[in-house]
């Protein structure tokens, strides 16, 4: 579900962009962004960073965008949220006590160390990849198929890409500690009601 909230601005953009245009579509994506945002904020009195980072990226990109009346600088955006976020999960491999990853994603599941380095690589590399064919489509392609790409494209390869990172992490979860505390000398209380 989390990943629909994550993605409502790009749906609420190719919406707009395919029944107005770019311009109007940008203005959309501004708005969306700030409403989730703002949702989130009134839902759990916190603001999730990459929520805030998109939502400044968007504003940025997006005002330049409206301002010289040039749709490259919103077809950028991808390119520069997902090279941010992979800037993130390598500087984390050097900076503080664990990666990104382990700092999200530790309290649902329970991984050795070494793991937790792994797909903190794989989502760097992810985002480089993604970041990477976002420019190739806005360079080789039209506004049209960009547009379809970012909400498309984009969607089903982050998709598909949780999708491995779940096969893999399977086989490498641990499980929780109070699981594991069950002693055979422990008696069971209620033998003998």
């Amino acid at each position: 579900m989390k990943i629909l909230f994550d993605f409502f601005p790009i749906l609420l953009f190719y919406i707009a962009f395919k029944w107005q245009g770019i311009y109007i579509a940008v203005v959309v994506a501004m708005a969306a962004s700030a409403v989730q945002v703002s949702y989130f904020w009134l839902k759990n009195r916190r603001v999730e960073n990459t929520h805030l980072i998109t939502f400044v990226i968007i504003a940025i990109s997006g005002g330049a965008t409206l301002y010289l009346q040039n749709e490259m600088f919103f077809k950028w955006k991808p390119t520069i949220i997902n090279w941010l976020f992979a800037i993130v999960c390598i500087g984390s491999h050097f900076i503080g006590e664990h990666p990104i990853i382990r700092r999200m994603m530790s309290s649902t599941i329970t991984l050795p160390t070494p793991v937790w380095y792994r797909l903190n690589t794989m989502w760097a590399l992810f985002f480089i990849f993604m970041g990477s064919a976002n420019l190739v489509v806005v360079y080789n392609f039209s506004t049209d198929i960009w547009a379809d790409f970012k909400l498309f494209g984009m969607l089903s390869l982050t998709l598909l890409f949780i999708l491995a990172q779940g096969f893999y992490l399977a086989k490498h979860i641990e499980e929780p500690q109070e699981a594991l505390d069950t002693s055979p000398n422990k008696t069971n209380t209620h033998d003998n009601d």
